[in-house]
């Protein structure tokens, strides 16, 4: 496939991250689609009169970011582009289509449980009271991608597996005529433990991304916690900055 590459050696920026940087936008504007044969390390050498060890790292580069994978037999294979989510009230089955992908869900628990202090405290109702705990495995194009915990006031709606794992708790909210908002939502990072590398298709101590979100409706009761964890390889937030004068 013709995709221009090119390399200018009296630039200071390495070689090989030039030539990752050039494969990282193919794919991130979809010119290498997910499926799709990077070609043979000596060939692409030989066409841009780089060293194999060079044209390798740049590979391996985008490897360590997901974007790319070695299968024995068949070669350097495009994955997937890294899903940017925006910050803004949208659930994650929401952007991945947004973003081309192909979202598929696991619903792991569904059930009713007594409220921790942490989750009566973000819905807004009394500790050990009854409230509906989902937890689900996002996947895109069959890999995992995060692992949602979310906690719903008892009663708020139906919440049937099936319909959980076809679609998204927001859209399913929006449904039953619940309008959302607002939310307060916060960000961070820690490592993996062994059930969420697991769970996660990564090493035990591997860096997560994490969430919690509290969703509010227009008359500003909590109808939803969320505690996330997501792969950094696969996923990343996007944050939109304006200069206050």
């Amino acid at each position: 496939m013709a995709l221009g590459l090119s390399v200018d050696r009296s630039s200071p920026v390495p070689l090989y991250f030039q030539l990752a940087q050039q494969l990282e936008a193919a794919i991130e504007r979809g010119t290498l689609t997910p499926g799709s044969l990077l070609g043979n390390e000596i060939e692409l050498a030989a066409r841009l009169g780089l060293s194999r060890p060079t044209v390798r790292q740049a590979i391996q580069s985008l490897v360590d970011k997901g974007l790319l994978v070695r299968r024995r037999g068949v070669g350097t294979q495009v994955v997937h582009s890294q899903v940017k989510r925006p910050l803004e009230l949208s659930s994650l089955y929401d952007d991945l289509e947004a973003a081309g992908q192909r979202p598929a869900t696991k619903v792991l628990v569904n059930t009713v449980v007594p409220a921790s202090a942490e989750v009566a405290a973000a819905l807004g109702v009394a500790e050990d009271s009854e409230v509906h705990r989902i937890e689900r495995l996002r996947l895109a194009h069959g890999e995992p991608m995060a692992y949602l915990i979310n906690h719903l006031p008892s009663g708020l709606l139906e919440l049937d597996t099936g319909q959980l794992e076809a679609t998204g708790l927001y859209r399913l909210m929006r449904s039953a005529g619940i309008t959302l908002h607002s939310a307060r939502q916060s960000i961070g990072a820690r490592a993996a433990t062994f059930d969420e590398a697991e769970r996660l298709g990564e090493e035990e101590g591997a860096p997560l991304l994490t969430m919690q979100r509290a969703t509010f409706d227009d008359t500003g009761r909590a109808v939803e916690f969320g505690t996330h964890t997501y792969r950094p390889s696969r996923y990343s937030f996007e944050f939109q900055l304006l200069v206050r004068s």
